[in-house]
């Protein structure tokens, strides 16, 4: 009963923690635009969030392994506050380059928040998974599909609230609820979460594992894949094509964009959440699953660049073309949930459960990697090949993820 409270109040905390996420990147992706920001300029901004997940997850796998994954919860949860509020202390009177080396600054705070609180609440489901017929695939896919629901939900938010409140009073908004949770879990987690180990090394967050390397360089370039897209280039795309630089109309492409991104990432949350039993993973051997691995990225390859190829025939933005693009986007969406799914599920299973976290942690570090490529080529090849060369992009990305999963078919022949 403990460990089900405390996955509870884990899932709790990280849904708020998601919720404030997806809204600030919305806030500051919007908001900056609108204040005439090019397309590198906004990759820019969330350069350091990424990079900092990079040495982030290695460093919290260790820390969560030496002093315990509700420390690490709790700091995640803090400094997302933290770096809210120096984010509200922006001046519209600074220069460019001077707002773009705050707002990287505040927001390499906020990516290591976010994966103090990422790696906690993933290690967490490993060690309080009850031991059953699929039950680790249920609640990591539940946790995951969740999640991202309410990160879209973040995204109309953030779209939301910049429309009507501004930026500023949005960035405290989300500050004052998030202070509420964090002493909510403080005073009630329950007993359930691992304590630390004085005897963690932290020469050991370096994986040796080849199951665990060849999957974290898929992972890698599964989410390059997504953000070379998702980051700038399809809301500066989507909102060129929305608005005509008036405010009323800029306040609508908002609301639209938005809206979409909010879309994409609660259906892609939903398809990760029912990727076990659209897998029917239930009694299924682990070969089974990386052999199912395997062919989803294969399936992933083709549809960015056949988008590509489209936004190339086009000539020029028409709305058949907006329409097909958000039909192709919304598959690619389903495709590429079901990979992170599954992905998601594999770096549990190889792990073992004395050192899930540094598991996990540098499994992550690989992911967030792989969101600072494709963060800084989504701005680059879109200010030098337009939508078109984004996607193209994309599909490399996805064929080098395939590739690389594919390379754990001998440990599936291995394990029959």
């Amino acid at each position: 009963m403990n460990a089900m409270r405390a996955y509870v109040a884990v899932t709790a905390a990280y849904w708020a923690f998601m919720l404030s996420d997806g809204a600030l990147r919305m806030l500051v992706l919007l908001h900056f635009n609108g204040l005439g920001f090019s397309p590198i300029q906004l990759a820019y901004l969330f350069l350091l969030y990424e990079a900092a997940g990079i040495v982030t997850n290695l460093a919290a796998g260790w820390i969560a392994a030496r002093f315990g994954l509700a420390s690490t919860l709790y700091a995640g949860l803090g400094l997302q506050i933290a770096a809210l509020a120096a984010l509200a202390q922006l001046d519209p009177g600074w220069s460019v380059s001077a707002s773009v080396i705050f707002v990287m600054a505040v927001q390499g705070a906020s990516g290591v928040a976010k994966d103090l609180a990422k790696m906690s609440s993933k290690s967490a489901v490993k060690v309080l998974a009850p031991e059953g017929d699929g039950t680790l695939f249920r609640w990591v896919a539940a946790l995951t599909g969740s999640k991202n629901a309410v990160k879209g939900l973040g995204f109309f938010l953030g779209a939301a609230m910049l429309g009507l409140a501004g930026f500023q009073a949005a960035i405290w908004l989300m500050a004052a609820v998030l202070a509420v949770i964090l002493m909510a879990i403080v005073l009630f987690l329950p007993a359930g979460l691992p304590k630390g180990r004085k005897g963690s090394k932290i020469s050991a967050i370096w994986s040796r594992d080849p199951a665990i390397n060849r999957l974290s360089l898929a992972r890698m370039f599964l989410f390059g894949a997504r953000d070379v897209w998702f980051v700038v280039g399809i809301p500066v795309y989507f909102q060129s094509v929305l608005s005509d630089g008036t405010p009323d109309s800029r306040r609508a492409a908002f609301f639209l964009i938005g809206t979409f991104m909010a879309v994409w990432i609660i259906a892609y949350g939903g398809v990760q959440a029912a990727a076990p039993r659209l897998l029917g993973a239930r009694g299924r051997p682990l070969a089974a699953i990386i052999h199912q691995a395997v062919a989803w990225a294969g399936w992933l390859v083709p549809i960015p660049l056949a988008l590509a190829a489209l936004v190339l025939a086009s000539g020029a933005p028409a709305p058949w073309l907006t329409a097909m693009l958000v039909a192709g986007l919304l598959l690619f969406g389903f495709v590429f949930a079901v990979n992170s799914a599954v992905h998601s599920y594999l770096i549990l299973a190889f792990s073992k459960a004395e050192r899930v976290t540094m598991d996990v942690g540098f499994y992550y570090m690989a992911n967030a990697a792989g969101r600072l490529l494709g963060t800084l080529l989504s701005g680059l090849s879109y200010q030098l090949g337009g939508l078109a060369l984004c996607l193209a992009t994309a599909g490399v990305m996805a064929l080098a993820s395939w590739v690389s999963v594919a390379r754990l078919k001998p440990l599936a022949m291995d394990l029959r």
